[in-house]
């Protein structure tokens, strides 16, 4: 599958993808604010897209301009989830370069996520979460209409060894359509 909005695509990630991934996701400023170590060479992040970013609905975030990928996006259904979720939802999760940020182009590939999931997938509710600290991700969780449910306090995060407090927001499929309803009025 791939999708496109006015600035982006969003397609699979192949394994040519790892010198970008890497360019990225070496940045301390990324993986562990978002939950993720930070990656050690172009053959550690050539590994990470053989290994997780090959899981269904995850996608390469990619500028128009030239399909380059500058970030990750992706739907983990059901069980497939950080958290307990049935399987007509799912868990949204996504993070972009530091170059990239600020200019809205996550918000942009979260809505178009969240209109495949909902319009295509016929998903009844999605789910996403931020780490205390990171303002950017509640940022954009707030922009497309996500709404705070639950704090999880003391939150072993095995990937990086530590205890977190994470933040869980969701939205339905109708809240979301009243929010596209009401930008189409606009």
């Amino acid at each position: 599958m791939v999708l496109e909005t006015e600035r982006l695509i969003l397609r699979p990630w192949r394994i040519e993808d790892a010198d970008n991934l890497y360019e990225f996701a070496k940045d301390p400023q990324v993986g562990p604010i978002a939950g993720w170590p930070v990656h050690t060479s172009i053959e550690n992040s050539r590994e990470i897209i053989e290994n997780v970013l090959s899981a269904p609905e995850t996608y390469a975030v990619c500028l128009k301009e030239d399909d380059k990928a500058i970030g990750s996006i992706g739907l983990m259904i059901g069980e497939n989830s950080n958290i307990s979720l049935n399987r007509n939802e799912a868990e949204i999760g996504y993070w972009i370069g530091v170059p990239f940020w600020g200019r809205g182009l996550i918000t942009e590939a979260v809505r178009e996520l969240m209109g495949y999931a909902f319009n295509e997938l016929d998903l009844k509710k999605l789910w996403c979460g931020y780490f205390e600290g990171n303002e950017r991700s509640k940022r954009v969780q707030e922009k497309c209409g996500f709404k705070y449910q639950c704090t999880i306090k003391d939150k072993e995060w095995p990937l990086l060894n530590d205890i977190r407090v994470e933040y869980i927001t969701c939205i339905t499929k109708e809240q979301w359509m009243s929010t596209v309803d009401k930008t189409r009025d606009h």
